[in-house]
């Protein structure tokens, strides 16, 4: 769980020789935390984000809900399960997307990674096991590759490790997907400001990430998160653009982080 401790803890993982973020920005490079790491990550077993859904071109409405689940033992290692759940309204048509991460919170890599989506002009089904040792991955599909990052992650996986970086205004440039041609993803700071949703008013870093995703953006995307500016980088607002549905933005209705855990929060 986020603490004020936080802080620290990055200043220690910064110092290390394998330090999170050589790992993300080389294709070669380790991650390692110590084994009280997971307990000071921002998000915790059970932590649950709730938004609502509005779709500029077509006024879609619905509800996403972000959650660290039961952790699992996947192969021997325990993984927290991160769920990402979002129904709407397209017109009479429904969009739906269930997507699952299990992230390894020592080492903050993924393991495994499924997904089933279903929007008025397409469909998508991906279950995809990662091997971060043997550096490859498998889908059942029979689909598989090879994987340059020793810390591998997923789509849904990466927006949960977004939030243990330091975020700067230069940008940085990470390798971490588990399938090369999703590499490589562009972030950076593009300034702070104040967000007022259903769940409060908050201080927030705003950040874009331009990622690569040929299925879904026909090429590169661009998503603008807004994180809270402490110590658990709660999205509140998370922004992109799609084909066919157009703009698609969350806003942050419920979380149930402790208040003193989060000192973004305006009365």
């Amino acid at each position: 769980m986020c603490t004020n401790a936080y802080g620290e803890w990055a200043r220690r993982i910064a110092r290390a020789t394998i330090a999170l973020g050589a790992a993300l920005t080389t294709a070669s490079g380790a991650t390692a935390q110590s084994s009280s790491g997971a307990a000071r990550l921002p998000f915790f077993v059970g932590e649950r984000l709730e938004y609502r859904v509005r779709a500029g071109r077509v006024g879609a409405v619905g509800r996403t809900t972000m959650v660290v689940d039961t952790p699992q033992v996947l192969r021997g290692t325990t993984a927290w399960v991160l769920r990402f759940d979002f129904h709407a309204k397209v017109g009479p048509i429904g969009a739906v997307d269930h997507t699952e991460s299990w992230l390894d919170p020592e080492r903050l890599t993924s393991l495994r990674f499924h997904k089933h989506e279903r929007h008025p002009l397409s469909k998508h089904d991906e279950r995809v096991e990662l091997y971060p040792e043997t550096h490859r991955w498998a889908a059942e599909d029979g689909a598989s590759g090879t994987i340059a990052s020793e810390a591998p992650l997923d789509e849904l996986s990466f927006m949960y490790v977004l939030r243990t970086l330091s975020l700067t205004d230069t940008g940085v440039t990470y390798a971490r997907h588990f399938d090369a041609a999703r590499n490589p993803t562009r972030v950076r700071v593009l300034g702070r400001r104040s967000v007022t949703t259903e769940a409060g008013t908050f201080r927030t870093v705003l950040v874009e990430m331009r990622v690569q995703d040929p299925r879904r953006f026909r090429g590169e995307g661009v998503i603008l998160l807004d994180l809270t500016d402490d110590h658990c980088r709660i999205p509140v607002r998370i922004e992109s653009t799609m084909p066919v549905i157009g703009k698609t933005t969350m806003t942050l209705e419920a979380q149930n982080h402790p208040a003193e855990h989060h000192l973004a929060q305006l009365p």
